[in-house]
């Protein structure tokens, strides 16, 4: 292991431990930064540790014991964290090797209590996504501005206001109790799948996939898995976007050019990842208590099932998207059934549910509205009609990626008989 390595698989253990002990989010992710700048300077020249997050949380939590020194408050916080370090090196550690015999069979607990407390329900959901993944995942704060198109001014201050919000209406730092935890984790699934969307396909923005973002996203699910393995809609989403990343190789070419489903090369996807993804998809159907994540995953996985576009089964994949909702009652779900509907019976079949769609007025202003009537139209040869909605898709979609194949579709129309 590398410190760079080290740093996102230990980042979120090591901070979660020092908010938990210091009470104070700010020192603790110094204290963390602190330790792993020790590790970028040392591990290279000492060796890497046996256990290296034990010895990145020795590390911090010195160093946060001596900060809480130097100001010379928060005397008991000092006594209690001087307390922790001592039980350590009793243990036989050195700053060299600390961690080696260090017991951090409660870090998992930390990182689930960070993980509610970043997704409560008293924040804003840009404030849940911002906190998660600066707590958890150790992106910078101009890294998050970045990936979310605001700017970086915009993203500190929206961090500072979900800290105080925590201190001023006294959030717990705890995970919710039974009677509560089904209730809340749904709020924390839907603060991953945000991430992990919007590093799959970037709301807008020179590039399609924000890779990093897809990472971080899969890393957290996977740790919450970990975390409540009897959540079977926790592997659910995992598994989802597992069987979506497996295609990330594929869906753009070596220009940043969207390549659709149909035309993606298929040797291209990873199978060991499209593998682990069946697991967990597989574990979490045998709980027997379906979710939107599930059925979302069984149709990537049907996808995944494919050797090639023409294989697709597209009748199943239409039935799940019915169930999916009827589950959610969402109107994005609906425009994927009508895509799903088109494929099973035909362009006309679709466009008829869009036009149901179309007459709600939920998804006004969404790009692949009018994008996917585009689509149906210029299938069934009405080409004047399509390249009216290929402009109007034009002028709503975000990312340089799309609006390039969206040009193109609408350019191949004139070049046809």
């Amino acid at each position: 292991m590398v410190a760079a390595d080290a740093f996102r698989q230990e980042w979120g253990r090591v901070n979660a431990a020092l908010i938990r002990q210091t009470g104070d989010w700010d020192l603790a992710e110094e204290c963390a930064q602190e330790a792993f700048a020790q590790a970028l300077r040392r591990w290279p020249r000492d060796g890497v540790p046996d256990r290296p997050g034990a010895w990145l949380m020795t590390v911090a939590r010195n160093a946060a014991i001596d900060r809480l020194r130097r100001g010379r408050t928060h005397r008991a916080k000092v006594e209690e964290l001087a307390v922790m370090a001592s039980r350590e090196m009793a243990n036989g550690e050195t700053e060299a090797g600390a961690g080696k015999d260090a017991d951090d069979s409660d870090v998992p607990d930390e990182r689930l209590r960070l993980i509610f407390t970043c997704c409560h329900p008293a924040l804003a959901m840009e404030a849940r996504v911002a906190l998660t993944l600066r707590t958890l995942t150790g992106l910078t704060t101009a890294e998050i501005a970045r990936a979310f198109l605001v700017p970086e001014a915009t993203m500190a201050k929206r961090l500072v206001r979900a800290k105080h919000k925590i201190a001023n209406a006294r959030i717990p730092y705890r995970v919710p109790s039974a009677s509560a935890l089904p209730e809340r984790t749904p709020g924390v699934l839907a603060v991953l799948y945000l991430v992990f969307n919007e590093g799959y396909s970037a709301s807008a923005g020179d590039d399609l996939i924000r890779r990093d973002l897809c990472d971080r996203a899969v890393d957290l699910t996977r740790a919450v898995t970990e975390l409540l393995p009897g959540e079977p809609e926790a592997r659910g989403l995992l598994a989802l976007m597992l069987f979506t990343r497996a295609r990330q190789a594929a869906r753009v070419n070596e220009r940043g050019d969207l390549i659709t489903l149909a035309d993606q090369d298929r040797t291209r996807w990873d199978q060991a990842q499209i593998q682990q993804a069946n697991g967990q998809l597989g574990d979490a159907l045998a709980v027997g208590r379906p979710g939107q994540y599930q059925i979302q995953a069984a149709i990537a996985g049907c996808h995944a099932a494919a050797t090639a576009a023409g294989d697709t089964d597209w009748p199943k994949i239409a039935r799940l998207y019915r169930h999916l909702a009827d589950l959610t009652g969402s109107p994005v779900v609906e425009l994927n059934r009508a895509v799903a509907v088109a494929m099973a019976d035909g362009p006309a079949a679709g466009l008829a549910l869009l036009r149901h769609l179309e007459a709600g007025g939920a998804l006004t202003g969404y790009y692949l509205l009018p994008a996917t009537r585009a689509d149906f139209l210029r299938r069934l040869g009405r080409n004047s009609e399509a390249a009216t909605a290929y402009e109007e898709a034009l002028a709503l979609v975000g990312t340089s990626p799309e609006r390039r194949f969206l040009r193109e579709r609408l350019d191949s129309l004139s070049r046809r008989p």
